[in-house]
C-alpha cells in the first residue's frame, strides 16, 4: 500500500505545489488534500487528477479532517493569508489557532511536518501540546540553507548546484549562517568581509524583500519540490543525506525546550540523528539568541 500523506491546508499554494511534486516522484502515495476551503482544494485536486492521466504515480483526493489520524504522514501547510510585514511571527496567534483546529486527530505515534509560521515557536508548542516524539515533529526550514547557496553562487559567480551552505537557529532574523563551512564542488572556500556581509544580508532580508511584493503568495516552488523530497526520505529507511530542519532540542548546542534548526539525518518516519557540529563563539551565542526569541515568542501568546 503506498505511504498516506495528508496536506493540511492542501488547497493552497504550497500545499498544492507539495500534491503535484510528490506525483511527480517515482515513489507512489496516497495523497489526502485537508482544506477548509474546500473550493481552492477540490479545484487542485481536479487538475492533478489529469496530471495522474499523464502519467504521473499515486492518487490524489478531498479528504476531511478525520483522515489525519490514519495519514502515515501529516504536513501542515494551512496558515493565515500572507501580509506584508517585516516577520513571520505576526502570523503566530492566527496560526498556532488554526494549528489547534487541525492536529486535534493526530495519532501519538503521528510524523508531523510543521511548514505553517513561526515554525519554531509552532513546532515547540506542538510537541509539547501533544506530547509527541520530538523526532516526529519537524519543522520545515531548509529554504533558508538553500537561499544562503543562491547568495554565495552570486557572489562567487559559480553555480548555486555547486554549492554547500548551511543556516541553522531561528527561523527569521536570528538565523545563523555557517559562513566557515561553505564549500563549493566539495572544497572548502573563504569568503571576504565583504561577501560574508552580503550573503548574510540576502538571507536575513530575503523574506521581508519577498512579502514586499505583496504578492500574496509565499515560496510555494522551492517549498513544494523541497518537501516532496523531505516526505521521501522520511517514509524511506535513513539515508546519509543531511538536512537543516527545526526540531525541539533536548541539550543539543546547550539548548533545551525549543525548536531551533539544526542539521538532521532523517527515515523512518522521523530525525534519525541530530548532528551536533562546532561553532565558533558567535555562531552559539547566535543560536542561544534565537532559542530566547523562541521562547518570548512562546511565552506572548500563553503557548508555553
Amino acid at each position: 500500500m503506498p505511504p498516506r500523506i495528508a496536506i493540511v491546508g492542501g488547497g493552497g499554494g504550497v500545499g498544492s505545489s507539495l500534491a503535484f511534486n510528490l506525483l511527480l516522484r517515482e515513489q507512489a502515495y496516497e495523497i489526502g488534500l485537508v482544506d477548509g476551503h474546500s473550493g481552492m482544494a477540490r479545484s487542485h485536486e481536479m487538475d492533478l487528477q489529469q496530471v495522474i492521466a499523464a502519467g504521473a504515480s499515486g492518487s490524489i483526493t478531498v479528504v476531511g479532517a478525520d483522515a489525519i489520524a490514519e495519514a502515515d504522514l501529516v504536513v501542515v501547510t494551512a496558515a493565515a493569508p500572507l501580509t506584508a510585514n517585516r516577520s513571520r511571527m505576526v502570523y503566530q496567534h492566527d496560526n498556532a489557532r488554526i494549528l489547534e483546529s487541525v492536529t486535534a486527530a493526530l495519532k501519538p505515534a503521528a510524523t508531523v511536518v510543521v511548514v505553517t509560521n513561526p515554525v519554531d515557536p509552532l513546532c515547540t508548542w506542538l510537541q509539547r501540546e501533544h506530547e509527541l516524539d520530538r523526532r516526529r515533529v519537524i519543522g520545515y526550514t531548509i529554504n533558508d540553507s538553500l537561499r544562503l547557496r543562491t547568495a554565495v553562487g552570486e557572489a562567487l559567480g559559480v553555480d548555486s548546484r555547486s554549492v554547500e551552505a548551511w543556516v541553522i537557529g531561528e527561523h527569521g532574523d536570528a538565523c545563523v549562517p555557517l559562513l566557515d563551512r561553505i564549500r563549493v564542488d566539495g572544497a572548502p572556500i573563504t569568503l571576504s568581509a565583504e561577501q560574508q556581509r552580503a550573503v548574510t544580508d540576502f538571507v536575513r532580508t530575503w523574506y521581508v524583500r519577498h512579502v514586499a511584493l505583496d504578492s500574496s503568495r509565499s515560496s510555494t516552488w522551492t517549498s513544494g519540490h523541497m518537501l516532496a523530497r523531505m516526505v521521501e526520505t522520511l517514509v524511506a529507511p535513513p539515508a546519509a543525506e543531511l538536512w537543516a530542519a527545526s526540531v525541539v532540542l533536548e541539550g543539543e548546542y546547550g539548548i533545551d525546550g525549543v525548536a531551533l534548526t539544526v542539521p538532521v539525518t532523517l527515515g523512518d518516519g522521523g530525525v534519525a540523528e541530530i548532528h551536533e557540529w562546532p561553532l565558533t563563539d558567535a555562531e552559539g551565542a547566535g543560536m542561544q539568541a534565537g532559542a530566547g526569541v523562541v521562547r518570548d515568542a512562546l511565552t506572548a501568546v500563553d503557548l508555553v
